[in-house]
């Protein structure tokens, strides 16, 4: 038998992928009296693969329980949530010895089961030296919780996003170019091969960083096979939203969702309810744009009337823009060709702010950050507002090209005396008048 005891769910075909999340697991593994984890993110992020990859390095064995898979796994939690009594039946069930330490078991699609979620609270308090890590898409909308609960402080969480840039340099053999670009950031000095990280840079926007996209490209070079990919991985999410969601939110959520073009083809980019259909009111669709951020699919940044610490306090939440947090699934669902934008077509002038917007909100996302953006009486933005771990308030703003004239970004430094402030463009890095630049391809590396 496989001491590795899973079935693979596809998992085999996908090439090694290196992702940050592995450094966060194994610091999970290493810390004494760790919780069981949980980890949260949008469907074919690479949840699965990860943690697979994880458990064929770190441990002696791994129990895969897949509740979406295996109904028979799924009755064993519905005699009692006794952690001693579930452990033994899962050992007779798989066919292997679950130890302390040694075994990782691995509950996933663990939305599916949800006494097998709140089975994590005994297993914390009563049985704490097991390693166990579950994983589900659609944590935060498809659990009624009617007769059983989260458990709430019995579980570590954490997300997992699509690969960011830096990962994505990675899956493409260029690690030593990303070495070299974390060099530049930190020191503020140009970049030699500044152009040749555009160019991939180009090709990470109309790729993304869905695992299964990033394959397609590696294999075979083909943006019309791509855009099938992207294709049925958002045919997937609209799949979800019928499955858990009665249809008439299911009706609401994909007005929303196929709305999303319209919103960022703005030039202002803010969130118009209008735009899902005429009349449309909040107090209908909020609860579906929610579904749609609870899900992993968009990214809401609210408007801070002021730029104080904490920014929290000065959340507006009927001021807002949504991204998508796939820059590949944003492309194919505004449907560009993938050669205008690497070829930098004069006929995408229109909306390549939205799409450089896009993935900036989705980098600072996955960095640990709440983007939120700011605006003055309706004459001045600034793009993205990020508060670091010291508690300063950093402005950011965002350009598409070289052009870096903002007036905008000078009135917030006015107005607020930030210690610097961050334009990201096309130009190279560097650091003049308390403006550090940060090129497109560099994002990744504000970290928290």
């Amino acid at each position: 038998m496989n001491r590795h005891n899973y079935n693979q769910k596809s998992v085999d075909k996908i090439l090694f992928m290196d992702r940050k999340i592995s450094a966060r697991l194994k610091i999970w593994k290493n810390t004494p009296h760790h919780k069981p984890l949980l980890m949260y993110g949008a469907r074919q992020v690479g949840k699965t693969y990860s943690i697979l990859e994880f458990g064929k390095k770190h441990y002696k064995n791994v129990v895969y329980v897949n509740f979406e898979a295996n109904a028979e796994a799924a009755k064993i939690f519905t005699r009692d949530l006794n952690p001693s009594r579930i452990i033994k039946e899962l050992s007779a069930l798989y066919g292997t010895t679950i130890l302390t330490n040694e075994t990782l078991l691995f509950f996933d699609e663990i939305q599916v089961c949800e006494q097998a979620l709140t089975s994590l609270k005994y297993f914390c308090e009563d049985l704490p030296d097991y390693h166990i890590i579950a994983a589900g898409s659609l944590l935060g909308v498809a659990l009624n919780r009617e007769q059983y609960s989260f458990p709430v402080g019995k579980v570590e969480m954490i997300s997992l996003y699509p690969l960011d840039f830096e990962e994505f340099l990675w899956a493409a053999g260029k690690r030593d170019l990303s070495e070299l670009i974390r060099d530049s950031y930190n020191s503020d000095t140009q970049m030699a091969l500044h152009d040749t990280a555009l160019d991939l840079f180009l090709l990470y926007l109309v790729v993304g960083g869905m695992p299964g996209a990033i394959l397609e490209c590696r294999k075979r070079q083909d943006f019309d096979l791509l855009h099938s990919v992207q294709k049925n991985i958002s045919d997937a999410y609209i799949a979800d939203m019928a499955k858990y969601a009665d249809p008439a939110e299911t009706t609401r959520i994909m007005a929303v969702f196929r709305s999303i073009p319209a919103q960022l083809a703005k030039s202002n980019h803010k969130f118009q309810y209008r735009l899902i259909k005429s009349g449309a009111r909040a107090n209908v669709y909020e609860s579906a744009l929610n579904w749609l951020k609870e899900s992993g699919v968009i990214i809401i940044c609210n408007r801070a009337k002021e730029g104080r610490l904490p920014l929290s306090v000065y959340k507006e939440p009927s001021f807002f823009k949504i991204y998508m947090t796939d820059t590949g699934l944003l492309c194919a669902h505004f449907g560009i060709p993938a050669h205008l934008i690497l070829q930098k077509s004069s006929q995408l002038d229109t909306i390549k702010g939205a799409l450089t917007e896009n993935y900036v909100s989705f980098a600072l996302l996955a960095n640990g950050y709440t983007p939120y953006y700011w605006e003055s009486q309706g004459n001045a933005e600034v793009d993205f507002i990020i508060q670091n771990k010291t508690g300063d308030i950093i402005p950011i703003e965002v350009k598409s090209s070289e052009n870096v004239r903002s007036k905008s970004l000078a009135q917030f430094i006015e107005y607020y005396h930030p210690p610097y402030a961050i334009r990201i463009s096309t130009k190279n890095f560097g650091f003049d008048n308390n403006i550090k630049s940060v090129p497109l391809y560099a994002v990744h590396c504000i970290n928290k």
